[in-house]
């Protein structure tokens, strides 16, 4: 065993020495016979480090799926929806985009780009929304990510007015409008350009949110791009 196990740079574990003995001896092993030698002998095997299993993060907090796919809204500023995404540039660098989808036209109401997905990404994106909605009260959904189950999320919500919706676990169609907000920005400008630099990613992602909210025109919205559309509301 000592000679296998320094013949291959202590890469074989106890299976893989059972094996090997039984090749060599043409005889039958039992593994875990040899597994306990080993271990007398001091033979311990190269192990891979495991990556350290993901810790998932309880929610603070959670609301009902108050919105229950009714993605219709009479007005502007009734309904929102609001996600966060991962991009990556450079040499498999991550970014992450928050916004917040207004349902009345589909315009984005306001979006950050960030370095880290944390809470003050998605505090900013509302503060962003808000600030553009001074005296709205909309009804706000959103998954159940940290984020928007922590209790920091929930207070701001509360002071401005805000009613919380949440996506039931598993089921990203509850926040289809969003979904699908992610896949025509993805397939329509990301997927089309590899980006070296953190900021040449926002400035198009910044550029491609411009085109949907003034240039991109929808059936759905007899033909208007969504700004036009909120327009004669407004």
């Amino acid at each position: 065993m000592c000679q296998i196990h320094y013949s291959v740079n202590g890469i074989y574990g106890y299976r893989r020495m059972t094996l090997n003995l039984k090749r060599r001896f043409g005889r039958n092993v039992n593994s875990k016979r040899i597994r306990r030698l080993m271990g007398v002998a001091r033979i311990y095997c190269v192990i891979r480090r495991k990556r350290p299993k993901y810790m998932r993060h309880l929610p603070q907090q959670t609301t009902e799926n108050i919105l229950n796919r009714d993605f219709h809204a009479a007005g502007p500023n009734q309904k929102w929806v609001t996600d966060v995404t991962e991009l990556k540039y450079g040499a498999s660098q991550k970014a992450y985009l928050s916004a917040i989808l207004d349902l009345y036209d589909g315009s984005i109401r306001s979006f950050v780009i960030g370095h880290s997905n944390n809470n003050q990404l998605v505090f900013d994106t509302l503060e962003r929304a808000l600030q553009g909605a001074p005296e709205s009260q909309p009804l706000l959904h959103s998954d159940r990510g940290f984020q928007y189950t922590s209790h920091a999320f929930r207070r701001m919500t509360k002071a401005a007015g805000i009613t919380q919706s949440m996506s039931r676990v598993g089921k990203c169609i509850d926040n289809g409008p969003m979904e699908s907000f992610w896949g025509a920005l993805k397939c329509e400008s990301y997927y089309l350009h590899k980006f070296e630099e953190f900021d040449e990613l926002c400035h198009a992602i910044q550029q491609y949110i411009r085109f949907y909210n003034e240039e991109r025109y929808q059936e759905r919205l007899n033909g208007l791009s969504p700004l036009e559309f909120r327009a004669q509301a407004v």
